[in-house]
């Protein structure tokens, strides 16, 4: 499948570089890499919606306190994968886990290592939604735990979750070519405890004891009612994809869902939350 990047140059970068990414989020754009003071966001040619895309800028031109350009890349599906290849650095997480692609050398790291191959999946750990919800993992008790990985993509979270005790995992995701990498990459993990599944919420028949959804807002919130459903009592639910600026709003959400908040951490702008689910008779 063939990509497109669309390259932005802003005046001022910030804050509109999130602006920016919060509304090409709503437009299919799966990810962002900010760079020198110019943002690149990427979005599948299938899913790019050349009239919506050209309303939002249309919008945003409106806007007199700031300046900006694009340009419009075609990406070919084998340049798509040099391109992950050539910025993939290995990522350390508090010295408990080190994320390293295939054409790493390895080393004596003490902690955990997870190998992972992106191709086109998001999650490798540099995003700073990864980063959170890999962080965060550690601090809860995955032993002999059945995990739900909502929106796998390279499967790193489930891989995570197995290498952290638990004993089984569910790694869903929408795209077919996700599902695949997720699967390799729990090969090369000697991962045997994941199943990577093609599917959205919907196709949840079993419960869970922690849900790990690493998501955008509005899929998040579509999502909810399941998460409830499925999460059983006194179970975690992880959530990450969004702007600190949209907590009040999932946290609304959760909470009319039967969720109790727990945790908030933030990163470069972006937010995880953590929630617990009461018990029936609590």
């Amino acid at each position: 499948m063939n990509y497109i990047e669309v390259e932005f140059k802003l005046k001022p970068f910030k804050p509109w570089d999130e602006v920016f990414v919060a509304y090409l989020s709503e437009l299919s754009f799966e990810s962002f890499q900010e760079e020198n003071h110019v943002l690149r966001a990427y979005v599948s040619e299938n899913d790019f919606d050349q009239s919506k895309f050209h309303a939002l800028l249309d919008k945003l031109e409106l806007q007199n306190d700031f300046e900006f350009s694009y340009q419009v890349n075609n990406i070919p599906q084998q340049n798509w994968n040099a391109v992950w290849e050539s910025q993939f650095e290995p990522v350390v997480i508090d010295n408990k886990l080190q994320i390293i692609a295939p054409f790493h050398s390895k080393n004596d790291f003490l902690g955990q290592t997870i190998i992972i191959e992106p191709k086109m999946s998001f999650g490798t750990g540099h995003h700073q939604t990864t980063y959170m919800m890999c962080k965060m993992m550690f601090e809860l008790n995955l032993q002999d735990k059945v995990v739900l990985d909502m929106g796998s993509g390279t499967g790193i979270l489930a891989i995570l979750a197995e290498k952290l005790g638990a004993k089984n995992i569910k790694a869903y995701d929408i795209e077919s070519w996700s599902v695949e990498n997720c699967s390799e990459n729990a090969k090369k993990n000697d991962c045997s405890k994941i199943e990577s599944l093609l599917g959205d919420i919907d196709q949840l028949d079993e419960e869970f004891d922690i849900i790990l959804a690493n998501i955008n807002k509005n899929v998040l919130k579509n999502h909810m009612p399941y998460y409830s459903k499925f999460l059983k009592s006194n179970g975690k639910l992880l959530l990450s994809g969004f702007f600190v600026s949209d907590e009040p709003e999932l946290k609304s959400c959760s909470e009319e869902n039967g969720f109790i908040f727990q945790i908030s951490n933030s990163y470069e702008g972006w937010s995880m939350l953590q929630f617990f689910k009461c018990s029936s008779n609590e």
